[in-house]
Parts: structure tokens; C-alpha cells; sequence
């Protein structure tokens, strides 16, 4: 593990749980793989820096004595027409975005950004970033006001204008929040995705839709995009609370551009690499190479937190009694001097194969494994079930939401049950019978589609 200073940025550390063991003939190798960061940001804010670098040689979180700043964020609020319908979701809107920039640290550089079928900056102005102090924050409330709704809806072009922002910080976290209440119908679907494609890996991104107006795909396929986070709002009057936790969750990361390096050898395919908790995302189309067999996978920034990756892969076949190294984990950063050495590891963990004749050795099914097997499933259901609710299938519907019933009554995700339960009637959570209710709220619905990825952590793990 890399030589930070704990008061500096978090420690990593990598878990590794799997059944090691398979039966002869046998190649699929799953592990679980828990990433775990702690002790960061405990000195007012001292950014990463080179491995056992002394405090006095570490630049301080001080954008305006001239230092770089920790972080750079970047508030995207919808202002098309509809954010007038009623006419307090455009105050609720101004109220939250002034309530995420009294959030933000001192020395943090920001702007606002106003979004209609263009983009506009609505603070500071001029391409430039504000260095948050109590002057710029009173200043931006004060623009804030005069914001007001009017104009269509094009995504692509409000995060064109946020990542040209983000470009003109030397800050190591770049982060952004978006908020629309409306379909992005001012530019094609082709425009969008571009503008995620340019932006990925620049920037992370929260995304959020405020009533139920709003496309869910659209809005969850910008967090997934960007590495962020994705829920609805459907009450506007909610807004302010989520955008102070949001941007709390963002002034607490401490390192970014994490990466999740794979090595495998000779004759080992990577089938999958997963994030599965705390929410599902799915990284193997992300694959960056990374030299002889390995591949680094993005995780965006992180602070004190820990999460949980599935890692797949399928090894040649060996003989009763061999056994190999299947694959090697990692964290790794960039050259933290930017000069495109090497990477900084910090920190990792292996995935072993052994072929076993021990019928109950190679059988078993580690814990971690099967929970996150069906926390992936239960996500995947629930998309399927809500889709073809939407076409009519309701056979089909009943179907796939009646296997998330059981899986996630099984898997004690008690929150995703409570939203089920406000699609169908559940008459017995354990085999997963239910009855799709009549007629349920747009609002549960979406409520539903949009944390339907979001996952519970294994119980008694034994950690």
C-alpha cells in the first residue's frame, strides 16, 4: 500500500472473496472485491500528492492565495419553460442551488450554469471559475434571483459548457450537478451521447430529475456516464435538502480518477468486471489497456467510503491439484506528478484457481458471491418488468417483478421492496407471487426505474 499520510487522503485497501476452488473441467473464477478508503481529509484539506511527499512540500486547499484548490464544481439547473409549471419549481430550484454553493468549502472553485436549449453561465461569468469565500457565495445567491425559466432543453450542450469550466481548474476533483425536470428534446439522442462520450473521464456527475416529466434512462444514463450518482426529486420542495447532501458527498472526496487495474494471465478472459454495491454499475465495456494484460476500469473519486466490485474471468484448464493465479486486483492513480510516469499503486489483492475432486470444496458458493449475483439480477429484473409493463406485457410484467419481490426479500433490500410493494401487491414475498396493481403513481414508478441499480451489502460477512 502506497505511503500516504493518513491526514492527508485516504488510506485504500482491497478485499478479495471468492471460492477458490473448481471442480475439474471447470474455468469460471467470480470474486468479490471490497475497496475500502479511510482516514482522509482530516487537516483542513490537503489534496494527493507523490508517495511520502513531507506536509510542507503539499499544496494546501487555497485557490486564492494562489494554490490549487481540492476541488472545482460546476451546477447545471434547468431553466427551460417547463421549470415554470408551477412556478415553485423554479424557486425551489434557485433555493437549492444556493443552498449546494453554502455547502462548498472555502477555496473550492465553482460556477452556476443555466440550461435551456443552450447554456449560459449564470456565475461567474467570463469562463471562469469563482473561488468560493463568503463574498462569492453571497454574490452568486444574489445572481441566483435573477434567474428565471424560458427556452427548451438540450443536455448535451450544458455539459459542453461544464467541462470547458472544469478544464480551467487545476483542482484533482471535478465534479457537477445537474438538475432538469424535462425531456432533452432540443437536441438528438446522437448529440447527447457525443457530449457524454467528451466528457467521460473529465468530470463526475450527479444527476437528478425534479417532478415527473423527466425521461428516467436519460437521466440515469448521464450518472452512469459520468460516474455519479442519479435519483428523482418529486417533490420540488425536496430539492434543497438532496442538493446540501449531494454537494456534502462532493466536498468529501479526496482523491480522484481512481482506477480499478486488472491483471490476468496467459489464457485468462475478464468475462466482467461489476461495481455492485452500493449501487450496480456494469465497467466491462470501460476497459482501459494498461500494458501486457492488464486493464484499468474507472471509478471516479472517492472520500471515505467503501465499495464492492464483481470481477469475473475464465481461466485455462488445469489438472486436479494445480492451482494459478486467476487474476491480480488493484488500485492505481496516474502519475501524481502528471508527467505520465508511473502509476501510483495503492493497493491490491489476488484471485486464485484451484482444481479440487472434493465435490463440496468446488460446489460451495462463497456468501459475497451469491449476494451480489442476485442484487445484479434483482436490478435487471426490475428494468425488465417495469419495460414491459410499459409495452403491455403485463404477463411478463407480473413475471420479472414478482423474481424482484423474492430476491429482494431474500436479500434483506428492504428499501427496494418497499418500492415494489408500491407497483404490485405482493401476496407472498418467498416465492415471489404478486399481482400488479391497477393503477400506481407516475411518481412510484420512476421512483422504482430510477434506484432500481441501488444494493444492499452482504450480512454477516464475517469481515
Amino acid at each position: 500500500m502506497a505511503n500516504f499520510s493518513k491526514s492527508s487522503v485516504p488510506q485504500f485497501a482491497v478485499e478479495v472473496y471468492q471460492n477458490e476452488y473448481l471442480p475439474e473441467g471447470g474455468q469460471e473464477v467470480n470474486a468479490i472485491v471490497t475497496v475500502t478508503a479511510t482516514g482522509g481529509g482530516t487537516t483542513g484539506g490537503v489534496p494527493l500528492t507523490g508517495a511520502g511527499a513531507s506536509p510542507a512540500s503539499i499544496p494546501v486547499r487555497d485557490a486564492a492565495a494562489g494554490r490549487a484548490p481540492a476541488a472545482a464544481v460546476v451546477v447545471m439547473v434547468d431553466c427551460s419553460g417547463s421549470m415554470d409549471y408551477p412556478p415553485t419549481k423554479m424557486r425551489n430550484a434557485r433555493d437549492a442551488t444556493a443552498a449546494a454553493i453554502d455547502t462548498l468549502r472555502d477555496g473550492t472553485e465553482f460556477s452556476v450554469v443555466s440550461g435551456t436549449h443552450g447554456a449560459q453561465e449564470v456565475y461567474p461569468g467570463g469562463g471562469r471559475l469563482a473561488v468560493a469565500s463568503d463574498h462569492t457565495r453571497a454574490e452568486a445567491r444574489r445572481r441566483l434571483r435573477r434567474v428565471t425559466a424560458g427556452g427548451g432543453t438540450a443536455i448535451g450542450a450544458w455539459l459542453k459548457l461544464t467541462d470547458r469550466l472544469l478544464a480551467s481548474s487545476d483542482a484533482p476533483i471535478r465534479h457537477a450537478i445537474l438538475l432538469t425536470d424535462g425531456r432533452n428534446e432540443h437536441e438528438s439522442a446522437d448529440d447527447l451521447r457525443a457530449a457524454l462520450d467528451a466528457c467521460a473521464g473529465r468530470f463526475t456527475c450527479d444527476a437528478r430529475g425534479v417532478g415527473t416529466d423527466w425521461e428516467v434512462k436519460e437521466v440515469t444514463g448521464i450518472a452512469s456516464a459520468l460516474l455519479g450518482t442519479a435519483d428523482i426529486v418529486a417533490d420540488p420542495g425536496d430539492l434543497a435538502a438532496d442538493f446540501t447532501r449531494m454537494m456534502e458527498t462532493a466536498m468529501g472526496k479526496e482523491v480522484a480518477d481512481v482506477s480499478l487495474r486488472l491483471w490476468t494471465p496467459v489464457g485468462t478472459e475478464v468475462l466482467f468486471v461489476k461495481q455492485v454495491a452500493p449501487s450496480v454499475e456494469d465497467l466491462t465495456d470501460r476497459r482501459g489497456e494498461a500494458g501486457p494484460r492488464a486493464g484499468d476500469y474507472p471509478t471516479g473519486s472517492w472520500g471515505d467510503e467503501s465499495r464492492d466490485y464483481h470481477v469475473c474471468v475464465r481461466v485455462p484448464v488445469a489438472a486436479i491439484g494445480r492451482e494459478m493465479l486467476a487474476a491480480r486486483v488493484s488500485l492505481v492513480l496516474p502519475d501524481p506528478a502528471g508527467a505520465g510516469g508511473a502509476p501510483q499503486v495503492l493497493s491490491q489483492g489476488l484471485v486464485r484457481a484451484v482444481w479440487t475432486d472434493d465435490m463440496a470444496a468446488s460446489t460451495s458458493i462463497n456468501p459475497q458471491v451469491a449476494h451480489y449475483t442476485g442484487q445484479a439480477e434483482l436490478a435487471q429484473v426490475i428494468q425488465q418488468g417495469l419495460d414491459a409493463r410499459k409495452l403491455g406485457d403485463f404477463d411478463g410484467a407480473t413475471a420479472k417483478l414478482g423474481r424482484a419481490v423474492q430476491l429482494a426479500a431474500a436479500s434483506g433490500n428492504g428499501d427496494t421492496a418497499r418500492l415494489l410493494a408500491k407497483v404490485v401487491d405482493v401476496v407472498d414475498a418467498a416465492t415471489g407471487t404478486v399481482r400488479l396493481k391497477a393503477k400506481v403513481a407516475e411518481a412510484d414508478e420512476m421512483t422504482l426505474e430510477t434506484r432500481s441499480t441501488k444494493t444492499v451489502r452482504v450480512k454477516n460477512t464475517n469481515r
